[in-house]
């Protein structure tokens, strides 16, 4: 399975961010799986996220071999109100492919919470 998700890096190349939201900008999930999929497809390699005991979690499955999935889990915050749980779990999805699939992507985020000397 690792030479499959070392050919999708080489193909998908870097992952830019195009999507302006707010002050900021991001890639969309939706881009990024678009992306994606086909690559995966083409490998055959299945990605599920299903949210389990308040975590998303992000498996990575081959469909050739019987072995346990490559599995990366993120624990969702509680008590909040449901479109940002929502807002978290898209966001959590996202990184949590780019994270397991360590895919190049343009990394601003730390520039945005680092002050100015």
């Amino acid at each position: 399975m690792l030479e499959k998700i070392a050919r999708i890096q080489d193909k998908i190349g870097k992952l830019t961010k195009d999507t302006k939201g707010y002050n900021y900008k991001y890639f969309d999930i939706n881009q990024l799986l678009e992306k994606l999929q086909p690559l995966l497809r083409e490998e055959g390699l299945i990605i599920t996220q299903p949210i389990i005991d308040g975590s998303v979690v992000t498996r990575i499955y081959d469909a050739e071999e019987k072995f346990t999935p490559i599995e990366s889990s993120i624990k969702l915050p509680e008590n909040v109100e449901p479109q940002k749980l929502g807002s978290a779990v898209t966001y959590y999805r996202r990184y949590s492919l780019v994270s397991l699939l360590a895919l190049e992507a343009e990394d601003d985020d730390g520039a945005s919470v680092t002050k100015k000397v």
